[in-house]
């Protein structure tokens, strides 16, 4: 992509009311703006980074089994009277977004897919035979906070992955519960994120089982209390539930300082949330499935969300500096920069153009900042948008050649090398 035609409306102020470094950084890296109260536009820059969250999400969801499906976001509201959360004890209507049809049906904007779910699975598996099955869906998602702060953190609008597991007994579903905290600490290693999962409350979802997922963040709204070894052993691929009972991981009102009285305390960012919902939905639901005597069984249900747009804020929250965005390497909107600094030089645009269509002929994502803007101007885009590798023509190339080779995890470090060497270096891996 050539930065003088791409869509990148980066900016020097903030406005006075964004508090964290997360929401600040989005603004002026050109990620995101406003529209209104807790909704965003996505800009060219930020969607890429949205996009590849959502693809290792898919990926890692795709590889513990689940299948992905698509639900509609406006769903009848008599779905989730026959759930209990519309005009009842759980009723959720405060978060809703509520609307009617010219037929005067009155629906909603889903801020989450339980009763869509079962009304799918009711409809269409009867047999035990079709489980353990886990069905997901990567979809916006509406919720009307009272008080939308920290950007795409606590928004209204968000994109969301929701899964849901339907098995036949506790302990299947305990299984595929542990098959999803797998898959989700798996997602986030590849982010960059060390996850710790704390056992949690159920809040408006329900259900008697519930670990939320938090990375440890310095403006984080969240608090926990842990054991510190989990945060290594949560890098194990073993790492699973069973794992989980070694360590004392819990959110603040879970916790108990007689049960954990060493545990440490740490801010954090709530990015996922696992329950078990045993019959919760699934019962007012009218679900029914056979096992292999014949009879009739109610099916045990788990449900699992992460905050993919949410996930971008607790990323940069993670990796910044004063400079700008440092991003993880398979979250970046370009793996690459080459940003040329003597645009008028024949032999420099020779070069950069070269080095532009190489790397992007064997599958690297580039970015080539071939404006006319200063030096200043270019390196300080460079920094803030944070793409991991930067590679600068300038001065050395017009004189010997070389171009300048640098990561933007450590630009102090910073090389000269002939074109193929930076081309062979990047490709092995560096």
């Amino acid at each position: 992509m050539f930065l003088s035609k791409y869509f990148l409306p980066t900016q020097k102020t903030i406005p006075t009311d964004v508090k964290i470094i997360s929401h600040q950084l989005m603004i002026r890296a050109g990620m995101i703006r406003q529209l209104t109260s807790g909704i965003y536009q996505w800009l060219p820059l930020g969607l890429k980074v949205l996009q590849n969250v959502s693809k290792i999400v898919r990926e890692e969801m795709d590889r513990a089994g689940s299948i992905e499906v698509l639900l509609p976001s406006i769903q009848p509201i008599s779905l989730w009277e026959q759930s209990g959360r519309f005009g009842a004890e759980s009723d959720m209507s405060a978060e809703m977004l509520l609307m009617r049809d010219r037929h005067d049906n009155q629906l909603i904007f889903a801020p989450t897919s339980e009763e869509a779910i079962c009304h799918l699975f009711n409809n269409n598996v009867q047999s035990y035979k079709n489980l353990p099955m886990t069905l997901y869906q990567i979809s916006w998602k509406f919720r009307d906070e009272i008080r939308p702060r920290y950007g795409v953190m606590r928004g209204r609008e968000f994109l969301m992955k929701d899964a849901y597991s339907f098995d036949l007994t506790e302990e299947d579903a305990l299984k595929s519960y542990d098959k999803m905290l797998r898959a989700y600490l798996k997602a986030y290693g590849r982010m960059g994120l060390t996850a710790v999962p704390v056992t949690a409350s159920s809040g408006d979802i329900g259900g008697n089982y519930s670990h939320e997922l938090h990375v440890i963040a310095k403006t984080g709204e969240s608090t926990i209390y842990y054991d510190e070894k989990i945060l290594e052993a949560t890098k194990s691929d073993n790492f699973n539930l069973k794992s989980l009972e070694n360590f004392y991981a819990r959110e603040s009102e879970k916790h108990d300082p007689k049960i954990g009285p060493d545990a440490v305390s740490s801010t954090s960012i709530e990015v996922g949330h696992l329950f078990y919902l045993d019959d919760k939905y699934s019962s007012p639901m009218g679900l029914k499935i056979q096992d292999k005597s014949g009879a009739t069984l109610v099916p045990k249900m788990g449900c699992y969300g992460i905050g993919v747009s949410r996930l971008i804020g607790a990323i940069i929250e993670c990796y910044n500096d004063e400079n700008g965005i440092i991003w993880p390497t398979e979250v970046a909107p370009f793996k690459c920069v080459i940003a040329n600094m003597l645009t008028d030089d024949e032999s420099c645009n020779a070069v950069a153009l070269d080095l532009y269509n190489k790397l992007t002929a064997i599958g690297i994502s580039v970015l080539y900042d071939d404006t006319n803007d200063s030096a200043g101007t270019k390196f300080g885009r460079m920094d803030l948008i944070g793409i991991p590798m930067q590679i600068i023509v300038g001065k050395s190339t017009k004189a010997d050649g070389t171009v300048e080779f640098r990561l933007r995890s450590n630009k102090k470090d910073s090389s000269h090398y002939t074109p193929s060497e930076v081309i062979r270096k990047i490709t092995d891996g560096l």
